[in-house]
């Protein structure tokens, strides 16, 4: 099997010849760490520890959605940290060596009522700027059609992206105290995600989608499932419906946290797949599995935590639950995150080494997993 044929066969609950390997997801600092320990500095970690290949189409629709950006600059110094205006609109500050060190703390948001979402923000959400797509896009479109590797395209979010325009805090008051306003936010950016990736699926056939929306944290969502159902279910669903007239069935979710209570209302909109199935916020792929069954795919739940602990903790976390998996279909492993810069590169190895095995024979590791009381899942 190429490796498009071997996607396909593993999201469709079919037989790939192996298991799908997702490309290394790492964080910088953490890179920066293995290349101290023994990672090549003129390698692809992707071809130094081979991964299957999986691209994304660039085009500017999901992430940093806001076009023209802001310009980047810095506000201010303060210690070891800086206050920037990042290109998305919004103050944060972070620290000096950024983007190697830690998370940004975001201070203030370029939207704060009705008049910043007409002034500010909707303007520079025009589907149709010519810079939202890459140059040559004509030739780029012609050089993917018969590809042998798997080709996927993000497509949307209804809350992450005005989360990042209003703050957690002030888009949860808008949506209770200005319900009209943050219904019409949905309405016009399910016609713009629409608008705009209209072009890319009528010039490509793609094997997968993402939308994405990090809207849940260690307990739970963070807005009901009923603000999901009023406001963001009739976005998806023109989203999805879009995507299946133009033949892709493969329509993942990408969200952070615990979102066992929003995943009856993501399959009735038509999204079929999460990701990436954090173990520290309670995400449990076998319990999903076997309560979902082929209705849902599911990527991750690989705790990164045990990266950290060493190879007994390795060897338990992946044979607890990576071969059965496998074996149902319909899953494809990797870290249930940013794999972080606690992990030794000599872990990350191993770990990398047992997954390549597996993934090659998830019975007999299955057999394995259970000779060594790793699995008590039953058959």
């Amino acid at each position: 099997m190429n490796e498009r044929e071997r996607f396909l066969a593993a999201v469709n609950f079919g037989q790939p010849d192996r298991a799908f390997l997702l490309p290394h997801w790492a964080w910088p600092r953490t890179l920066k760490r293995w290349r101290s320990e023994g990672l090549p500095g003129d390698v692809h970690l992707d071809e130094f520890l081979p991964s299957d290949r999986f691209d994304i189409c660039r085009v500017r629709f999901t992430a940093y959605p806001l076009y023209p950006e802001f310009d980047r600059e810095v506000i201010r110094i303060e210690g070891n940290t800086r206050v920037v205006r990042h290109p998305q609109g919004a103050l944060i500050r972070e620290f000096s060596d950024a983007p190697e060190t830690g998370m940004p703390t975001w201070l203030e948001y370029p939207m704060k009522n009705r008049d910043d979402w007409e002034r500010v923000i909707k303007p520079r959400l025009d589907p149709h700027s010519p810079g939202r797509y890459p140059l040559w896009w004509e030739s780029y479109a012609e050089s993917v059609r018969e590809r042998d590797y798997p080709l996927g395209i993000w497509v949307g979010s209804f809350f992450g992206n005005p989360r990042n325009w209003l703050g957690l805090e002030a888009l949860s008051y808008l949506i209770y105290d200005d319900p009209s306003l943050f219904r019409e936010m949905c309405d016009y950016l399910a016609w713009f995600y629409c608008e705009g990736v209209h072009p890319a699926l009528d010039a490509i056939q793609f094997d997968h989608a993402f939308v994405w929306e990090d809207m849940s944290y260690k307990a739970g969502p963070l807005c009901s499932p009923r603000v999901v159902r009023e406001f963001m279910l009739p976005g998806y669903q023109k989203v999805t419906q879009l995507l299946r007239e133009h033949g892709v069935r493969v329509i993942i979710m990408d969200s952070d946290g615990n979102n066992s209570a929003l995943v009856p209302l993501w399959l009735e909109s038509g999204i079929n797949g999460l990701r990436p199935l954090e173990v520290a916020a309670g995400e449990d792929a076998v319990a999903l599995r076997r309560k979902y069954g082929q209705d849902l795919i599911l990527y991750g739940n690989i705790d990164k935590r045990a990266l950290i602990a060493g190879r007994e903790a390795i060897d338990r976390e992946v044979l607890s639950k990576v071969p059965w998996l496998l074996l149902q279909g319909g899953y494809l492993p990797q870290v249930d995150h940013l794999t972080p810069p606690d992990v030794p590169f000599d872990n990350y190895r191993y770990y990398w080494d047992l997954l390549t095995r597996v993934a090659a024979d998830p019975e007999r590791w299955l057999s394995e997993a259970k000779r060594r009381g790793f699995w008590a899942g039953g058959a």
